[in-house]
């Protein structure tokens, strides 16, 4: 079983900011406010050729009375419970704090095997700080500096060094599927998230906004390896004003490009509306497989006035989307998230196919010979050959005598030729047209 490693301690003291300097790259949202980080985060890391589990935690010791506090605290106590080593993080700025000395009574009386790290040590005042962390009698405190990249390698000596190295090597699975949840503030995506995985790994609630951060988690649907993201609420773009905000908008947008499949989760009772339109398109032009998915369908009461609603919207808005993208759902109560998943596994197949260039050829040769591409300067546009150049999404290039000429109608028509022909019920597809002929052909 691979170890876990998990970043705790209070809020801002710089958790967030060596999980991202340990993990390589910007993978948590950092900030100096306080309490940022409200789920956990985990991702697989390398450290000199051995591999762990990082998780980044929220604050500890310092929430409030509120019972989204108090589930922020349980959820990241119940993490911090079931690790490996638990690397304990303290300010050297700000000095030893009676909550962490509470926290640090909590860490002795569970037996957990700790390391106290000391962040923030870049200036000399606060390496001096270093020695009242003994009073936490969790062993030799260490020096670091995280945002500085102080200390780090003689952290991770000391992490190698304190965990037993039974790591089983795992092969990334090529066919593994990154699986987005998206949409506004408070459609249901945390929810789904934990109805799909059976049990509470995300904070769910009334309030708006609870995920702040694209929090991802590995999974298995019928055999298939899957990565689930949640992300935070995407709201209008000129409606982000705090910093939390545009920090979780950004790190959103950010998830759609390295993903899969998304999933548009959408609100019954508010219905589609233009930031959803808005969204989806940014999916698509992303080239990323979208469904759209209608949650809380059990507190619609006129489901013949919703269809009809929603057949008007697409066919007006979206009518490159198959009806085949849209789904309706109760994430609550598990309806229909069965046939969703069934149809993310189509639609990826799809989405990542290729097709044999000879099928292609014969398929173009019978799709011009139904519908003569358009003339220009009273000469007929040739269509000479066509070849897949990529997949995910699935991207074609058609050589002609004149690229230019071909007017998006044909293009439409080819790709609706193109979904006939070979299956692509769901999928996105790409066509480019660049003059020239057969480049197989001397």
């Amino acid at each position: 079983m691979t170890p876990k490693i998990v970043l705790a301690g209070r809020p801002n003291v710089g958790k967030s900011t060596l999980f991202n300097r340990l993990y390589g790259r910007k993978k948590a949202l950092v900030s100096d406010i306080s309490g940022l980080t409200r789920d956990f985060r985990e991702e697989t890391v390398n450290l000199k050729g051995q591999e762990f589990l990082l998780v980044d935690t929220a604050g500890v010791y310092e929430s409030g009375s509120d019972n989204l506090s108090q589930s922020i605290e349980d959820n990241a106590l119940h993490v911090i419970k079931n690790s490996s080593l638990c690397l304990f993080i303290v300010d050297g700025k700000s000095g030893l704090t009676t909550k962490d000395i509470e926290f640090a009574d909590y860490l002795r009386k569970s037996g957990i095997m700790t390391l106290t790290i000391v962040n923030k040590c870049e200036s000399g005042h606060s390496s001096r700080n270093i020695y009242e962390f003994f009073e936490l009698a969790l062993g030799e405190p260490i020096a670091i500096s995280a945002e500085h990249n102080i200390g780090i390698n003689s952290l991770i000596d000391k992490i190698i060094e304190t965990i037993p190295s039974n790591i089983i090597d795992q092969e990334n699975d090529p066919d593994s599927i990154n699986l987005a949840i998206i949409g506004k503030p408070n459609v249901g995506k945390s929810t789904l998230l934990n109805t799909l995985i059976g049990h509470e790994r995300m904070l769910t609630g009334d309030i708006a906004g609870i995920t702040r951060d694209s929090i991802s988690s590995d999974w298995e649907w019928l055999g298939r390896k899957m990565k689930l993201i949640d992300t935070a609420g995407l709201r209008r773009k000129s409606k982000v004003s705090q910093v939390t905000e545009k920090l979780a908008y950004f790190d959103s947008i950010k998830t759609i490009r390295y993903s899969d499949i998304v999933i548009l989760l959408i609100d019954s009772i508010d219905f589609i509306d233009k930031q959803d339109l808005r969204i989806a398109d940014q999916v698509l032009s992303e080239g990323r497989a979208l469904l759209i998915v209608f949650n809380k369908m059990d507190l619609i009461k006129d489901k013949d006035g919703f269809d009809r609603d929603l057949s008007e919207i697409f066919s007006t808005n979206l009518i490159q989307l198959d009806k085949k993208n849209i789904l309706k759902i109760s994430s609550i109560h598990g309806k229909g998230t069965k046939e969703m998943m069934d149809r993310v596994i189509l639609l990826y197949d799809e989405w990542s196919k290729r097709t044999a260039t000879a099928k292609l050829n014969t398929w173009l040769h019978e799709a011009v010979q139904k519908h003569q591409p358009p003339a220009k300067a009273g000469r007929r546009v040739k269509l000479r050959y066509v070849t897949q150049v990529a997949a995910k999404p699935p991207t074609f290039i058609v050589f002609s005598s004149a690229p230019d000429a071909i007017p998006s109608s044909y293009r439409k028509y080819l790709i609706n030729e193109l979904r006939d022909a070979f299956g692509y019920k769901l999928s996105p597809i790409r066509i480019h047209f660049r003059k020239g002929d057969n480049p197989y052909v001397s």
